[in-house]
């Protein structure tokens, strides 16, 4: 006898032909089938569910598995306030590029237009924040929809996508089978003309410089861009989603560091003199034109997998859509015997000994607790270049961006298209998932750390081997505070009161730890990193350099 299928064994379906091992989420009525397929006793060939304590945090939990993968990651919710609690996370993966799918619960069929319990019009509420939203209708076309939903999570702009399951479709049979896996789009290279135009245009450059963003920092695209790397010697400037597209063994030569905040670093100025600055997989939300070409007289070739958003700041006397990969490749196959301008050795090796030197500064005796130079030197020590360093949002992540390397693409994973408070936690926690290995390394400060602090309770009962590192300047959302102080007489609104770290990791069975004394730095992190399973370590921090993070802009303006 054939087996009976219901509408949650086609999204099942779906995931599993996908590829998708792992899903997050929180269970309800509207949605309870769909949870019983996927941890049920007939759940064996299903993705892993992780029950997560927000909905929020399934999906960041679910961008970061996008982000780590390529693949498309998966969060699932129930009707009402679970769909609305996706929102914050769905807007952050699709402003930043990661591929997700959230799937939520729904009412009846028969009652979404009356104002019934949870009855909320949430493909409306999703379609601006999402690359597709729909709701089904009809059981027999769930497999569709989930494809469409898919698809659309993986477009040349990769994103978000939202279906949203009513109850009565969630528990319906299906009588059409579903959809065979297909056949995948694939994009090839820009147009040969253009890549031959570019070519002209770089051979009679004087400083071309290489601009690499959020949509160049895949694997097979960062693969690509070494290889021309290795053969012409191209200066790169990072965004700071971009981070560690140039590897170890080309840092001295190609590495000229990160932009994505303030207007004032070694890779805004190299920008500056470049008379060809020629962006690959550059999102403005990570770093907006008007901050690095401010005066709009840079000469711009851009290189994507769509057209550019045109605007004042950004207008491209190129543009080469196409597979990025294979793009770099054809260049780097047309470029053959081109040399770098040696006139610009000079210029370029006095940008490298500026980064040079902010590698090697030294933290200056602070009031009693570490300062942020030294926090980042100490990561530095501990983490390898296999270990993934996710950074929530805060002046913390302003230290690391500027100051900590990172030599493979997707190993330290910053939230700059919408700057999300509390993606810190739940990202390493899936990169411990992907690659228990090894250590994976949450960098917070005290306020982003409470926004998604009830993970521990999921990273104790997974077991990961997550080393959580708090900077902790006594309760105070600081990034806005210097701010606010850079503008003001006074910052407000900025306090939320002390909380014991320590103890508040340890309440959910955590290990805990705390930085006593500066000099006590390096000795505590070490044994973080020696501990099995979850460890928080609370670090006292001083702040009071801060403004220095805004100092002498380019443009005098904040970012």
């Amino acid at each position: 006898m054939e087996k009976k299928l219901y509408g949650a064994d086609i999204v099942v379906d779906s995931l599993r032909k996908h590829g998708i091992d792992l899903v997050f989420g929180i269970p309800g009525a509207k949605i309870d089938r769909l949870f019983e397929m996927l941890d049920g006793k007939d759940s064996a060939d299903a993705p892993k569910l992780v029950v997560t304590r927000h909905e929020q945090n399934a999906i960041f939990m679910a961008q970061a598995y996008g982000r780590l993968t390529g693949k498309t990651g998966v969060a699932v919710a129930t009707s009402g306030p679970g769909v609305g609690n996706l929102t914050t996370g769905i807007m952050t993966a699709n402003a930043e590029g990661d591929p997700v799918l959230a799937v939520g619960g729904q009412v009846q069929r028969k009652d979404l237009h009356r104002a019934t319990h949870q009855s909320t019009p949430s493909t409306e509420i999703m379609a601006p924040i999402t690359q597709y939203s729909a709701e089904i209708q009809d059981p027999n076309n769930i497999s569709e929809i989930m494809a469409n939903a898919f698809e659309a999570s993986q477009g040349t702009r990769k994103g978000a996508a939202f279906v949203s399951l009513p109850q009565d479709v969630d528990d319906a049979q299906v009588t059409e089978k579903p959809l065979p896996i297909y056949e995948k789009p694939k994009m090839g290279p820009a147009d040969p003309a253009d890549l031959a135009k570019l070519v002209e245009l770089i051979k009679h450059s004087k400083m071309p410089v290489i601009l690499i963003g959020q949509r160049g920092a895949d694997e097979n695209i960062t693969r690509a861009l070494q290889r021309l790397l290795h053969d012409y010697a191209f200066p790169v400037v990072e965004t700071y989603q971009a981070a560690g597209v140039v590897s170890r063994d080309l840092e001295e030569q190609s590495y000229f560091g990160r932009i994505g905040l303030f207007r004032n670093q070694v890779g805004d100025q190299l920008l500056q003199q470049s008379d060809l600055v020629i962006t690959v997989g550059y999102d403005p939300i990570e770093y907006e034109p008007r901050n690095w070409n401010k005066e709009g007289q840079l000469r711009i070739v851009n290189l994507d997998t769509l057209p550019a958003q045109i605007d004042n700041h950004f207008t491209p006397i190129m543009q080469l859509v196409g597979n990025l990969a294979t793009s770099l490749d054809q260049l780097d196959h047309l470029l053959k015997g081109y040399e770098y301008p040696a006139a610009a050795q000079d210029q370029l090796a006095t940008y490298k000994q500026q980064l040079d030197q902010d590698k090697k500064l030294q933290a200056p005796a602070s009031n009693g607790v570490s300062h942020p130079l030294a926090v980042v030197q100490a990561i530095q020590e501990n983490v390898t270049d296999d270990m993934y360093v996710t950074l929530d949002v805060g002046s913390h992540y302003i230290w690391m961006a500027r100051h900590f390397r990172c030599y493979q693409p997707r190993h330290l994973m910053i939230s700059n298209g919408m700057q999300t408070l509390g993606v810190g936690l739940p990202w390493a926690m899936v990169a411990a998932m992907l690659h228990p290995e090894h250590k994976a390394v949450a960098v917070c400060g005290d306020g982003g750390f409470l926004f998604s602090g009830a993970e521990l309770a999921t990273a104790v009962q997974h077991h990961l081997n997550v080393v959580t590192i708090v900077w902790n300047d006594g309760g105070h959302y600081d990034m806005v505070k210097f701010q606010e102080e850079m503008k003001y007489p006074q910052a407000a609104g900025v306090k939320f009161g002390d909380v014991d770290i320590v103890k508040y990791a340890e309440s959910f069975g955590a290990a805990g730890l705390r930085v006593e004394q500066p000099e006590d730095l390096t000795a505590v992190l070490k044994k973080a990193f020696s501990m099995d399973g979850p460890v928080v370590v609370d670090v006292p921090v001083d702040y009071s350099n801060n403004k220095d993070l805004a100092a002498n802009l380019i443009d005098s303006q904040l970012g």
